[in-house]
């Protein structure tokens, strides 16, 4: 929690991608440091009476910041780039408009919309500027032409030749998408999205695979799809929120066959998932030619892997398998990771890439991310009580995009 506090511009409410003083503004980082504004108000950190000032902060400067197709813009088409300078807001690195990120971001904003609820001027602020800012999004141009979701676009080249297609963290991007009160997507986008779904079995368990762990948990913060199913979850007796439960097993099983034999990996060290890695070079390590990567998408079982572990997606998974992921995270806790710190566990570690120099004997990250704090935050307070999950029933933009991707049954 205190990342967000600590790491963040109080004029505009930016929110810093990483420990890293030179670091810029991450826009999911700031939608996830939103969504986790209820948390810290019902756990007592702050005060209900003063905190809408911090959504208003953030939401105000997206409202006022340069909007338009100019290069140095904050974004464009109602989305924005995926990061900005601290100081100033606007665009840096010549970075995408990020159509996953600026969900992030309205996820974020959307979970404040629901919880100030109140009849005060400030609470009605909030939830003025966020259907504003939400329905100023262009979902049909993020189309491009085409029948799914593009990646991005960035002014100097058009649209990024990728879209979003096949089961990973973009659900969320969809069923926003198909919510929106303006520009909605058409219903044939979900169809095209899940049409390169892969149905597994994979340690005598049956799922819709997607490698890395954090594909199947991006989504979950906002949305309890606990006994919710759209066609292909009722083709095969499943909901997103099983299926989840049942990647987290085999991530499990995979630390525990540690097939590739990485140090470390086991019944209680596992998390296979994209962040921060050594470092992009081989190495021969006992013999054997290793070859490790620095932030990367990281995959379980069929790979990639190069021996890195990420603890924070071990505690994000807590809600769908609590019974393997407490054990774990009590395991981690011995390998002097940084747990009783300000943030918490550092979000990676690598035991095969030695690093004498360094206190354990082997590589550890030296930053936090944003992106990796706020999962840890939403999930431990979803499994607790379903703060988060519960205020997202109540978002009509959600609750729309669910029907029309064809969900139906459970809360729904």
């Amino acid at each position: 929690m205190l990342y967000y506090l600590h790491e963040s511009n109080p004029a505009n409410g930016l929110i810093r991608d990483k420990t890293d003083p030179a670091a810029p503004a991450s826009i999911a980082a700031v939608g996830l440091a939103l969504g986790s504004i209820p948390v810290l108000i019902e756990r007592a950190v702050i005060a209900r009476e003063f905190a809408p000032e911090l959504v208003l902060r953030p939401l105000r400067f997206f409202r006022d910041s340069p909007h338009g197709p100019q290069p140095d813009a904050t974004g464009y088409r109602g989305f924005y780039y995926h990061f900005l300078d601290m100081k100033t807001g606007r665009r840096v690195w010549q970075c995408e408009l990020s159509t996953i990120d600026s969900a992030f971001l309205f996820a974020g904003m959307l979970t404040c919309a629901a919880y100030f609820d109140a009849d005060t001027e400030e609470e009605r602020e909030i939830r003025r500027l966020v259907d504003a800012l939400y329905g100023r999004a262009d979902w049909q141009w993020a189309l491009n032409g085409g029948a799914a979701v593009s990646h991005g676009w960035r002014p100097e080249t058009g649209f990024i030749p990728h879209t979003w297609r096949g089961y990973d963290e973009a659900l969320l991007v969809y069923l926003l998408g198909l919510g929106s009160p303006t520009f909605p997507l058409p219903p044939e986008t979900y169809t095209a999205y899940c049409s390169t779904y892969r149905w597994k079995e994979i340690y005598g368990r049956e799922l819709l695979y997607s490698g890395p762990l954090f594909t199947h948990q991006l989504s979950h913060l906002w949305i309890d799809f606990r006994g919710i199913r759209d066609a292909f979850m009722r083709e095969h007796g499943s909901d997103y929120f099983e299926n989840s439960r049942q990647a987290t097993y085999i991530q499990q099983e995979y630390g525990r066959r540690n097939p590739l034999e990485f140090a470390g990996y086991g019944e209680h060290c596992w998390g296979i998932t994209a962040t921060d890695g050594p470092g992009f070079e081989t190495r021969r390590v006992n013999g054997i030619e290793r070859q490790f990567y620095g932030y990367y998408a990281r995959g379980a079982p069929y790979g990639p892997d190069d021996g890195t572990i990420a603890p924070w997606v071990v505690v994000a998974s807590l809600p769908f398998a609590p019974e393997i992921v407490i054990p774990t995270v009590r395991a981690m806790v011995q390998l002097d990771l940084g747990a009783e710190k300000r943030y918490g566990f550092k979000p990676s570690f690598n035991q095969t890439c030695a690093v004498p120099e360094s206190p354990t004997g082997w590589w550890v990250t030296p930053y936090h991310f944003g992106i990796d704090q706020g999962p840890i935050i939403l999930m431990i307070e979803n499994y607790r009580t379903g703060l988060i999950w519960n205020l997202m029933r109540r978002c009509p933009y959600v609750v729309a995009g669910l029907r029309r991707a064809g969900f139906v049954d459970g809360w729904l």
